[in-house]
């Protein structure tokens, strides 16, 4: 796809109208952001008054995580084909309405049918917030630009549960819904007045072949994610089903996109040596930035006995260290070479998840505090510069495209991150348990002798139930250190890619900045 370059390359707002542009795109951001998890801890709550199982309010999750990963891809072409200020708006409109109408729902079929349009219009704000903060900066200013703007993508994936436990509980389930309601109309009417509506390429045509099997396969990836741990993965019917149907249209897709004239996602994205790295370190970002956070709120609660809302507070100090983390990192980045203050992160990263192997049920809150700190901050320190660094090189006019395949990929190694540890963590819990379980037999002296016999006498069928319990408990614990053990060498090699990485251009600006050129 080829549009001329946006006109905000030309005639960037200034002052209080990109203020205000900006805190509009944060906003529309945050609220995209925050949906994907703040609907999680009401579930519960939902079950009930929707009259659903537990296998059936699940896709409240479901259906919004798969619309909005199908329609992230079509971003870039409704922004060329109607107008970015358009398809903003329209989005945003569509996505403050879908969330009212969730609120009020009163069936699970009714709920579904709002959470994929809450999905399908919310899927292009955060890719259109970022195309529109990277056009309305000069470029020795996009690495602020992009440390505000992250941190809506950052924090709101953090900061949901926490918010969706204190609405249930304070008011009602539905108000995780009806809070969207003031930041949009806020957003909508800042973006009315002060963006500026740019051209738009009526003579496009749209490749429904290339978004048909991308749909396919992207949809049928995320239906294997979803269902897989419920359903035994590979031993169920359905998910080897929709594992093939995956498989094929990803492949049919990279296909189609080479051999097409005009193809839905142009190939240039992919040639360009910068975006193609950063688009892999973004994945790697992905797995950890949700897997993590899903991981560490059931140990705080079930393992180390904290109740929900001290287990809430004891994340939060990540998402201070990443706001903080991006907003040194935008000011880094006009400063120093952006690949330097990725590899510090990187390594921040790795290293709070090598000390977490470290960790058993009684870690102090102090050491975990600061653990999640650093995480946070190395998050913090390769988002900022990656971003800036990915769509240095890249032509303006693929801007848009770009930023949506960053928010897809992000998205399904989001997705990919919390299945495979979820489903490791159940499998290696059963493994650690059988093997703990076999020293446990009348032969063992150390069962059988000493405060080991008096509470869990095996012969006593009281007390043999307790010390199952404790096995499992131990045995959760080794799994949850093997996740995080996978996690810290998945981010190790990340590292590796920002040699492939070239530093952008830079040249002295007349107020005495130092300027990333495109």
């Amino acid at each position: 796809m080829s549009v001329a370059a946006p006109a905000a390359d030309a005639a960037r707002p200034a002052g209080a109208t990109r203020a205000i542009i900006t805190v509009c795109a944060m906003t529309a951001t945050l609220m995209q952001a925050l949906d994907g998890t703040i609907a999680n801890v009401a579930l519960p709550y939902m079950q009930g008054s929707l009259s659903a199982t537990a296998d059936q309010i699940t896709w409240v999750l479901t259906s919004y995580i798969v619309a909005a990963a199908i329609m992230t891809a079509p971003v870039g072409w409704l922004s060329a084909r109607f107008g970015r200020k358009s398809v903003f708006l329209a989005s945003l409109i569509g996505f403050t309405v879908a969330s009212m109408l969730c609120g009020v729902a009163q069936s699970l079929t009714q709920m579904v049918i709002f959470r994929l349009a809450q999905g399908v219009f919310g899927a292009a704000l955060v890719p259109l917030s970022q195309a529109t903060m990277m056009d309305i900066y000069p470029a020795h200013q996009r690495g602020q630009a992009m440390a505000i703007w992250g941190m809506g993508v950052m924090l709101g994936p953090i900061l949901g549960p926490t918010l969706g436990g204190w609405l249930t509980d304070a008011y009602n389930w539905r108000w995780v819904f009806y809070v969207n309601l003031p930041f949009g109309l806020l957003a909508l009417a800042g973006l009315v007045v002060f963006m500026q509506d740019e051209g738009r390429n009526n003579a496009l045509r749209f490749d429904w072949t290339g978004f048909g099997v991308l749909a396919l396969g992207i949809g049928a990836l995320q239906m294997m994610l979803d269902r897989g741990e419920q359903l035994d993965w590979f031993g169920s019917t359905e998910v080897v089903v929709e594992a093939v149907l995956a498989g094929l249209g990803l492949y049919l897709f990279a296909v189609h996109m080479m051999t097409h004239d005009k193809p839905f996602l142009s190939p240039r994205l992919f040639r360009d040596r910068n975006f193609a790295a950063g688009l892999v370190i973004m994945f790697a970002i992905g797995l950890v930035l949700l897997a993590t956070s899903a991981l560490l709120a059931p140990y705080l609660q079930r393992l180390s006995g904290y109740p929900v809302q001290t287990a809430g507070l004891l994340m939060a100090p990540r998402g201070f260290g990443t706001m903080v983390a991006m907003m040194i990192a935008g000011r880094l980045v006009s400063r120093t070479d952006p690949r330097v203050v990725m590899f510090g992160g990187l390594a921040m990263i790795a290293w709070s998840l090598w000390d977490m192997t470290g960790w058993t049920p009684d870690i102090d809150t102090h050491s975990m505090i600061l653990n999640s700190i650093a995480q946070g901050a190395g998050l913090g320190f390769v988002f900022t510069p990656l971003t800036v660094v990915a769509f240095a090189t890249l032509a303006p006019e693929l801007r848009t495209d770009g930023t949506a395949l960053f928010s897809l990929v992000r998205n399904v190694g989001s997705a990919i991150g919390v299945s495979i540890t979820s489903f490791l963590l159940a499998q290696n819990t059963q493994i650690m348990h059988a093997q703990i379980a076999e020293h446990v037999t009348p032969f063992n002296s150390a069962v059988q002798s000493g405060g080991a016999y008096q509470f869990w006498n095996i012969a006593n069928p009281s007390t043999l139930a307790a010390l199952n319990a404790e096995i499992t408990r131990q045995a959760t614990a080794i799994a949850y250190v093997d996740d995080f053990k996978l996690m810290m060498l998945v981010t190790l090699p990340t590292a590796l890619l920002l040699l492939l990485m070239k530093t952008p251009s830079r040249a002295p600006t007349a107020d005495g900045h130092v300027e990333v050129l495109d």
